[in-house]
């Protein structure tokens, strides 16, 4: 296993940097307290190219893949972006995996690459206040009618409604009830955010607060039949299997905010003076840091591991679950010994850690619980009974 970094993934940490620098922590602070969407941050992404970084080449993409976009998403987060700056870029990622793997011919040139180039932003719905993580629990119905489906439901925590144009939503186009297997019965659609009957209302929330997060209301909402993404009934599957890169890309998101709040803390120990002697050269100060900094570097090799496994077409399940418990609690671990280090001052917001440190409390819940991947590694893993 070779781990000298490519010139192509130096290339990328080198530009994503740069344009990233032009954006300060100050930026950041600012775009939380006032609830402002990132726009230009967006824009500057879009232009760099890297929002179609996994869209392949004949949509307007870069042709590159999860181990790229993982980089790609780390360096935004590790620059102080957080998650605010994270969040518009992954959701140029993510949600079209199922139109590039399952879309028509005709819906990839429609969508891809206007998603590629920034003109289309996308939204993801999937949770509903009744099913959380039971999925298969969905009750948001689509019914045909002729060349169209009628929508009637809701969605909680929709991410990014506010801004977007379509949102990737998963509805039961059969009811659970009336279907052989739970899983089936469910369908993929990119929807229309403009069409009449839609109603979008903001979640007020612990952080991201430059990044909406909602509820979505339909009412008879008319979908065309052609923003059906691959079969219908078979929707489910069509977005499972995009679930392992996210929880990749997620994972590095939360390494990335680790390492953005370990060189606050670091920065901070440095020049802080107390008793005649800068409080870093303390074991008490600087044990947390060393041991927050060694978890970071080991559950990036497992994001490393499964996104490598991943692009060269390989099971990695286990991998991407593991990447993303791990992550999740070794980078809010990390954000917490910053904060502690700062003292008082990490709680004032002019010092940053506090944001991130709020923001990174999302990765021990979303995009699934750190319970939730336990139980994937106890089931598919160790081979123990199904434990819900």
């Amino acid at each position: 296993m070779d781990f000298i970094p490519s010139e192509e993934h130096a290339m990328i940490r080198r530009q994503v940097r740069q344009i990233a620098a032009g954006f300060d922590l100050d930026f950041w602070r600012d775009s939380d307290k006032h609830k402002r969407y990132p726009h230009e941050f967006f824009d500057a992404f879009a232009a760099a190219g890297w929002l179609g970084i996994a869209i392949p080449e004949a949509y307007g993409g870069s042709g590159l893949g999860i181990v790229e976009a993982c980089i790609l998403l780390q360096e935004i987060c590790a620059s102080g972006a957080g998650t605010s700056g994270a969040a518009p870029i992954h959701f140029s990622i993510f949600p079209p995996m199922p139109v590039v793997k399952h879309g028509t011919e005709e819906q990839k040139r429609a969508y891809l690459p206007k998603i590629a180039d920034g003109t289309m932003k996308l939204g993801f719905s999937i949770t509903e206040p009744d099913a959380g993580t039971d999925t298969t629990r969905i009750t948001t119905r689509a019914i045909r009618e002729g060349d169209h489906y009628i929508f009637n439901g809701k969605k909680i925590w929709s991410t990014n409604l506010q801004n977007a144009d379509r949102t990737l939503i998963l509805v039961r186009t059969t009811p659970y009830e009336e279907v052989e297997r739970k899983t089936t019965g469910m369908s993929l659609f990119l929807m229309d955010l403009k069409s009449p009957g839609i109603t979008i209302r903001e979640i007020e929330k612990l952080g991201r607060h430059a990044v909406d997060s909602n509820e979505l209301f339909m009412d008879n909402v008319k979908v065309p039949a052609s923003d059906l993404i691959g079969e219908e009934g078979q929707g489910f599957y069509h977005l499972i299997a995009g679930l392992n890169p996210e929880r990749l890309m997620v994972a590095a998101e939360a390494i990335g905010i680790g390492r953005a709040a370990l060189d606050l803390a670091v920065k901070y120990a440095n020049e802080r003076i107390v008793f005649n002697r800068p409080i870093g050269k303390n074991q008490g100060i600087q044990f947390p840091l060393a041991d927050a900094y060694s978890k970071l570097e080991v559950a990036d090799l497992m994001v490393q591991k499964g996104a490598w496994l991943y692009d060269q077409g390989m099971p990695c399940g286990a991998e991407a679950n593991m990447a993303k418990l791990r992550a999740g609690a070794d980078a809010f671990e990390a954000c917490d010994a910053a904060l502690q280090t700062l003292g008082g001052m990490g709680y004032a917001k002019e010092y940053h850690v506090e944001r991130l440190w709020r923001e990174i409390r999302l990765y021990k819940i979303a995009p699934v619980s750190q319970e939730m991947c336990l139980n994937y590694i106890g089931e598919h893993v160790l081979k123990l009974p199904k434990s819900y």
